[in-house]
């Protein structure tokens, strides 16, 4: 097997780096004030500073010192948090990502530009500026206290610090730069020879540093390791004291520091109790490529159909001892692909996370105060789904805040709040995830979308529609109420491409809208695109598959009920009227029915409806087969299948045929 490569590995790592900075930075403005907050993503700055100079990133290093150099400052009270500094850091940090992905670009301009956003943001102020001045005054005034100390610091790093990707060397540069370094190696704990492991960190060292830096910059050093190493630092001489101060405050001073020792051991000691778990859990996660993923699934899905053909096999064979094993294999190969179900399933987060940038940007370009809510991040969802619902998403939360939500003077005028609020929900129904995007803004106005439909030659003028079917006009290619075209929307594509996508996802868009009120877009997908149960039906001499999560339950259909439900299409299921469609008469069989047909009833939560089928052939692994472009007019199948004896069944979409239901089931109400 070939070894990762490292250059990849580091930026793999930097990705996620780059997440946490910004999740920390959107999470720093809601409050300015939260050391956490800020110690985090200085950490966060730190640690890829570090990494990017060990893989020769150098302008990705470089860059990104300032920043850190940003974030120390006000770490240290040097200079206020403010909502100025945090958009110039998170552009920076798109920044950072544009000098990880092209290392060898030719980013000065750039990185000038931000950098001189960062400059204004950190050092502009008038109260950076005052409080800059305070503190040089201070020194100034007591020269005696920025005398030298001298600290002993003996530390070792754990043994897989440099596969990690930390270099020792450089934490000695670091320690030298503070002042004069006395560095000694500590070579008890390097074993044998013959059972070095040359990757691994045995040595420790012993440093006695002159310097005039608090403690803190010393601890700062190994900051990117100080979770899993073990260190000494105590202070062996102490700088002169100031004459002007007395023996009281010295006492005073005295008891501060040796009450920050007691502090500082306490937290090491709290700090030391998680480390093992962590690094347990660490341990417990392997990072897989998603292309092994899809291989593997693929591989499953072939297993499958062998197991289904095996099945057949055995079913129709008098050979007992087959049919044991091919039970056994059954029962292994669905635990397979349940394992296998599993590892692909991510939590909507993932998505949803993303999106707090968007809107803060989006919030700053339009002027508009601007809620992110977000609700069910837990929901799980097949990794295709949610890498293809990326962009669609994107389209729909832009076009809340431009079209949607209105600006605060507005809002305040209609007595709303001024800040608007849009809510990214998910949950499961069924085999299917629901995400919804809703906001509390103006509402679509109907009368423009007709009208504009008219003037694009969508529908003719006096066109009947109904409300539903209106408001699906706004995903028509080229199709914006806009009155005019701006960097967020007004060409007439962002709608287009949700509609599209949802459509090879096999999913739907249901759109609600309160004039006044706001707006809502339900996007009704697929749990997953792979491999699902269905239930095997036979209608005519053609055999399909229905999800099984779709089916509530199956009934008998007697010739009595089929000629009574004649010219009404309804059966009475526990005092509710539930409507039905013989899909030997949509499908065209061509074909008598059988004596005794069968009704199947499905649902996608709350709509259901009863499908007429000739003979239940029992459950089924349905792997899912897109079909081809040719079939893409065809709504009533969302796939196909292979069966066991080779034959192709096609997967039934039941959004699509409850759809069907409703429609004929207003149809005789109103012809009724």
């Amino acid at each position: 097997m070939n070894n990762p490569d490292p250059i990849a590995v580091f930026k793999t790592e930097a990705l996620e780096q780059l997440e946490l900075i910004e999740a920390g930075l959107l999470d720093l403005t809601r409050d300015l004030d939260d050391k956490a907050q800020i110690d985090a993503v200085f950490r966060g700055l730190h640690t890829l500073k570090g990494s990017g100079s060990m893989f020769g990133f150098d302008q990705l290093a470089a860059f990104t010192h300032h920043c850190e150099t940003a974030f120390d400052r006000v770490r240290k009270g040097e200079a206020p948090a403010t909502i100025d500094l945090v958009s110039a850091v998170l552009d920076a940090q798109g920044h950072m990502l544009a000098l990880l992905q092209t290392p060898n670009g030719d980013h000065e301009a750039m990185s000038a530009k931000l950098l001189d956003n960062l400059q204004r943001a950190v050092g502009g102020s008038a109260k950076a500026a005052t409080q800059h001045a305070v503190a040089e005054q201070a020194a100034a005034s007591a020269p005696v206290a920025a005398g030298l100390s001298t600290w002993e610091l003996t530390f070792s790093l754990p043994l897989n610090a440099m596969i990690n990707g930390t270099n020792p060397l450089g934490l000695l540069d670091e320690l030298r730069e503070l002042g004069d370094a006395r560095v000694e190696a500590l070579t008890d704990n390097i074993p044998g020879l013959e059972e070095i492991d040359p990757r691994e960190v045995h040595l420790a060292w012993r440093v006695t540093l002159k310097t005039d830096k608090p403690k803190g910059d010393i601890e700062d050093v190994f900051i990117f390791v100080m979770d899993d190493m073990v260190m000494d630092l105590k202070q062996t001489e102490a700088p002169a004291a100031p004459a002007a101060k007395t023996a009281a405050a010295s006492a005073i001073d005295s008891d501060t520091d040796a009450a920050k020792h007691a502090a500082a051991a306490t937290d090491a000691n709290k700090a030391q109790q998680p480390v093992d778990a962590k690094a347990q859990k660490q341990a417990d996660n392997v990072r897989v490529p998603a292309l092994r993923l899809d291989e593997m699934m693929d591989r499953v899905g072939e297993l499958v159909i062998a197991q289904s053909r095996l099945s057949q096999m055995a079913g129709s064979a008098a050979d007992l001892g087959l049919r044991s094993v091919s039970e056994e294999i059954e029962r292994l190969a669905g635990e397979l692909r349940d394992t296998m179900m599993v590892l692909r399933m991510m939590p909507v987060a993932s998505l949803f996370s993303r999106f707090r940038r968007l809107v803060h940007d989006l919030a700053r370009e339009t002027g508009k105060d601007i809620e992110l809510i977000t609700e069910g991040e837990m929901t799980e969802v097949d990794k295709t789904v949610i890498d293809r619902l990326a962009d669609p998403l994107v389209h729909l939360v832009r076009n809340s805040v431009d079209h949607g939500l209105e600006t605060p003077e507005d809002r305040i005028a209609v007595g709303k709040s001024p800040v608007g609020r849009v809510h990214l929900s998910a949950h499961q129904t069924g085999s299917e995830v629901v995400i919804t995007i809703r906001d509390d803004g103006r509402g679509i106005d109907r009368a423009r979308v007709r009208a504009k439909a008219e003037a694009n030659g969508l529908i003719q003028p006096g066109t009947q529609l109904s409300d539903q079917e209106l408001l699906q006009l706004i995903f028509q290619p080229g199709f914006s109420t806009a009155e005019k075209v701006t960097n967020l929307s007004g060409r007439g594509v962002g709608m287009d491409v949700v509609k599209k996508t949802i459509e090879t996802l096999r999913g739907a868009i249901d759109v609600k809208s309160n004039p006044g009120e706001g707006s809502e877009i339900a996007l009704r997908i697929p749990l997953t695109l792979a491999i699902i149960d269905g239930l095997l039906v036979r209608v005519g001499s053609g055999r399909y598959v229905l999800p099984l999560s779709a089916v509530e339950e199956c009934l008998e259909l007697s010739i009595e009920e089929d000629l009574k439900s004649r010219g009404r299409s309804f059966i009475s299921l526990r005092d509710d009227l539930v409507p039905f469609l013989r899909l030997r008469e949509l499908f065209r069989t061509g074909t008598q029915p059988d004596p005794f047909q069968k009704v199947v009833v499905v649902s996608t939560g709350t709509e259901r409806v009863g499908l007429v089928v000739d003979q239940i052939i029992g459950d089924h692994q349905t792997v899912i087969k897109n079909m081809s472009k040719l079939h893409d007019h065809v709504s009533a199948f969302s796939g196909a299948t292979i069966l066991g004896d080779g034959n192709v069944a096609l997967i039934l979409d039941v959004a699509h045929l409850i759809a069907a239901g409703q429609h004929q089931e207003a149809q005789l109400r109103a012809a009724g």
